[in-house]
């Protein structure tokens, strides 16, 4: 089957914005265990906002461009990535900080920084198109929903409560001492939990739908602040 210049542009806008995203998310980590003490992910050249310096060649480009291109072609189309994972270590942190609390503010950074980013991305479509500058479909417009979206996605499923996303690393610091070995367990499968958020479509609906309704309720909310919805 062909594919369409409009799905190949479609296949461009999302990684485009996967490079973004996922560089604002590492970013996140990486100025936040700076902000607390280790210097690790300075010392990497992490504490930037570079998007080479965060991107993974698989998780960033080649398995997002192979899912965009299934998808174009009628078949799966899964719509995740990763990131390079940013390299910290939690007894280098200032003394006033526990390790379980720095793990878990380094933790939730990452999804912070996409919460962000969606809600700016949403902000700035809508007052754009509130003042005329763009149409609400068109090009810009269609990049700035597909940052929105994607973020407010990468956001929850980064928080599932699974290793090795930040969720588990903050279920983990949660997780009493007296279960700690119980968790281990669990986190020898972790992965093809991920996995299965990663490949199967009815699963991905746990992470998926709370980001569109979100998303709706961002947008309203904005529409309504600029009176145009």
């Amino acid at each position: 089957m062909d594919i369409s210049s409009e799905q190949i542009r479609s296949i461009l806008i999302s990684l485009f914005v996967l490079l973004i995203s996922v560089a604002l998310h590492e970013f996140g980590h990486a100025v936040v265990a700076d902000k607390l003490g280790d210097d690790t992910p300075r010392r990497q050249g992490r504490v930037t906002l570079n998007p080479l310096a965060h991107a993974d060649p698989i998780g960033t480009f080649l398995l997002p461009l192979l899912s965009g291109l299934g998808g174009a072609m009628g078949g799966f189309s899964g719509g995740f990535g990763w990131g390079k994972p940013v390299q910290w270590q939690p007894h280098r942190v200032a003394r006033r900080w526990s390790a379980s609390t720095a793990k878990i503010l380094v933790a939730f950074a990452g999804p912070a920084m996409n919460l962000l980013l969606g809600v700016v991305a949403a902000l700035v479509h809508v007052a754009l198109v509130a003042q005329h500058v763009i149409a609400y479909e068109s090009g810009v417009g269609k990049v700035l929903q597909v940052a929105v979206f994607s973020n407010f996605a990468l956001f929850f499923f980064n928080l599932l409560p699974v290793p090795p996303l930040d969720g588990g690393h903050i279920a983990e610091s949660f997780t009493p001492h007296r279960y700690r070995s119980q968790f281990e367990q669990f986190a020898r499968f972790a992965p093809f939990i991920v996995l299965g958020f990663m490949v199967i479509p009815q699963v991905q609906h746990v992470v998926l739908w709370p980001a569109t309704q979100v998303a709706i309720r961002v947008y309203e909310g904005f529409g309504r602040l600029f009176g145009i919805f």
